[in-house]
């Protein structure tokens, strides 16, 4: 190329992009990611498709396959897409949907009143980031289909047969070159996301097939979910490794200012406040607007009740919003035609006429029930008391934190060994378990960008510590003060400041063994329950250190797990020394290094939250004080520890 050409920018420079490949070339803008999130949210907005139908009451039963080569296959009974010509674009409207960014029926008001997914780009998103797809169509007493490789048709819809069936079925292989992370499908997840629907949608089925993989008894895994009585339903489940302290789940279902609006909500006798948005099914992580509408229409009915009933005139503190709301358990759930959404990652609403909408609902179901259920309320209004009294210690406590400023060496805990950079977007920190791993990992490290905090033991259980003593606490102090987070307004005591955090990776790095697992859980329940922006923005990370040393003679390899024990085995063949790891402290300091700490070998899992209300529901029960789904969850998902009876 001549060096004119190279440099010249004219009109041939621009290059348009049709929108499939535009999707192809920047599927993160579509989709999120390509890692695991992007991958499943793939299923979600087919699925969401269904649920549209759903709403317009066309649809009532949806079924989601995993295939054997890690396809997906969804299917409902609703109306079918429309196959018929689309005149504007002259080819089947089936067609149209699959291949046209922003082409589909939520866009007409008389198809959808609400709707989810991304707004109308979801399948044909969905085709373009797959190597195939297949979409069959059960309409008019025929069958209808149509095949695309990467977003592109193969052949013009074609009828290949009768039926009397009706809905739509569409299975797709997403695209190995767009999600080279992996195409592998994770059955938990799903699972949680069709659970989630089918509380949020009662009245329909979901059912979740894995086909590659089968039970005990030799049988494909098959999960079914309904439900009946919707969220009512779903707080229950949320809920069921804890305590109730009144007799009733508070619920209501209607429609305010034309917004349809459902809530249920349960106190329980946690410290926590665990509060569940939806919009048109889609889950709102930063809240919005009616968020603030039930906590405005909570907040003040509650207190009214409470200085009508005087049980607060011997009360010394001054209650607070925030203590109307500890130890609730509570989902909103709104459909709105035109949602508005903003902040970080598009999922906080913004529709203004939504607050108060939702909080008369909730005002006029609370005023309701505390009527007609005196003791229950009594029992609230105590709650909300004692809640306030801990909040005025949490506050003293959390100051003594503060007062340990991070602006000088001399606020910084003792057994910190911090790095010389100061940029923390370049810094880590490894919170060790104990105090010999510490030393060894302090030996190993790079001190240039990597500090060690060992941790004494196995730190507070968070989840059934009142929230003065999780701060008296004082490895959980540790954390605070070496972090260089601030926590805590009048308004919100959980509130955190991140403007001062002093390290961009939070690595926890614990013994591979039963203990280590524990103690990780203990500090990952503390970042979900107190920290949790730190998590949504994806600062904490799990350290993976090898399980076994497999030598022979000179040559040595790491092994992760027991498959890989083996393998390296047997390609090392004859006789071998195998040495397993039962915690940090035996490795050196360079072999601390090469496996689990230099960033050019070793293995970090990120901690995400794939869905807010079964992360909530798992470190409730893992945490909590109800031992047999905590055993139940054990045997099922762990793979080295040894269940005692």
């Amino acid at each position: 190329m001549s060096e004119d050409k190279k440099h010249n920018y004219s009109a041939d420079s621009i290059q348009a992009l049709e929108g499939m490949e535009h999707v192809r070339m920047r599927p993160s803008m579509y989709i999120g990611d390509v890692g695991t999130r992007g991958l499943h949210h793939l299923v979600y907005e087919v699925v969401d498709n269904s649920i549209d139908e759903a709403l317009a009451g066309h649809c009532d039963v949806i079924s989601v396959d995993i295939n054997e080569d890690n396809s997906i296959t969804v299917r409902d009974n609703g109306r079918g897409i429309p196959v018929g010509l689309h005149k504007k674009e002259g080819v089947s409207a089936l067609e149209v949907v699959m291949t046209k960014i922003g082409a589909g029926g939520k866009f007409d008001k008389d198809s959808y009143k609400v709707s989810g997914g991304l707004h109308g780009v979801g399948v044909s998103c969905v085709n373009a980031l797959s190597e195939h797809l297949k979409a069959t169509v059960f309409r008019d007493g025929k069958i209808w289909e149509q095949e695309y490789e990467k977003g592109k048709t193969l052949y013009p819809v074609k009828s290949v047969g009768g039926t009397d069936k009706k809905g739509t079925e569409v299975t797709f292989t997403p695209d190995k070159t767009i999600f080279e992370q992996t195409t592998e499908y994770n059955y938990e997840t799903l699972a949680a996301r069709m659970r989630e629907l089918a509380y949020l949608n009662k009245g329909i089925t979901v059912t979740l097939t894995d086909k590659r993989n089968k039970d005990d008894e030799g049988n494909i895994i098959v999960e079914t979910f309904h439900s009946n009585e919707g969220l009512s339903e779903f707080v229950r489940y949320l809920d069921s490794t804890r305590t109730p302290v009144i007799q009733h789940v508070i619920a209501m279902e209607g429609e305010k200012n034309g917004i349809p609006v459902e809530v249920a909500m349960i106190y329980n006798d946690s410290y926590s406040e665990n509060l569940h948005s939806y919009v048109n099914n889609i889950n709102t992580h930063e809240g919005g607007t009616h968020l603030s509408g039930f906590r405005r229409g909570l907040t003040g009915t509650l207190k009214k009740y409470a200085d009508n009933s005087g049980l607060l005139k011997n009360v010394k503190y001054e209650i607070a919003g925030d203590d109307f709301r500890e130890g609730l358990t509570a989902i909103i759930s709104v459909k709105v035609a035109e949602p508005q959404f903003e902040g970080q990652t598009k999922t906080k609403l913004g529709n203004r006429e939504v607050t108060s909408a939702v909080s008369q609902a909730v005002s006029e179901m609370l005023t309701d029930y505390l009527e007609e259920n005196p003791n229950d309320a009594k029992t609230i209004v105590q709650k909300v008391i004692l809640a306030a009294q801990a909040r005025h210690a949490a506050r003293k406590a959390r100051e003594m934190v503060q007062r340990k400023t991070v602006m000088s060496i001399g606020g910084l805990p003792g057994k910190l060994s911090d790095c010389s950079e100061t940029d923390p977007a370049m810094c880590e920190i490894f919170l060790v378990e104990g105090d010999s791993a510490g030393g060894t990992a302090k030996q190993g490290r790079d001190r240039n960008f990597q500090a060690i905090l060992p941790l004494r033991g196995k730190i507070l259980n968070v989840e059934k510590a009142m929230q003065h003593k999780v701060f008296e606490n004082e490895e959980i102090k540790n954390m605070f003060t070496a972090l260089g987070i601030s926590i805590g307004t009048e308004e919100d005591p959980r509130a955190l400041n991140l403007s001062k955090l002093r390290y961009h990776k939070v690595v926890i790095m614990c013994d591979a063994d039963v203990d280590g697992s524990h103690i990780a859980t203990l500090i990952l329940t503390f970042f979900f329950r107190y920290m949790r922006d730190m998590v949504e923005q994806g600062y904490i990370y799990i350290a993976t250190p090898p399980l076994y040393l497999v030598k022979k003679g000179q040559k040595r390899e790491y092994a992760w797990d027991d498959n890989q024990r083996d393998l390296i085995a047997h390609k090392l063949g004859g006789s071998v020394t195998i040495q397993r790891y039962k915690g940090l402290g035996e490795m050196n300091a360079e072999q601390l290094w090469d496996t689990t700490m230099n960033p050019e070998f070793r293995t970090l899992r990120k901690v995400v939250i794939d869905s807010a209300t079964e992360a909530d529901r798992v470190f409730s029960m893992l945490m909590g004080d109800e031992v047999p789904p905590r055993r139940d969850f054990i045997e099922r998902n762990a793979k080295y520890a040894n269940i005692d009876a």
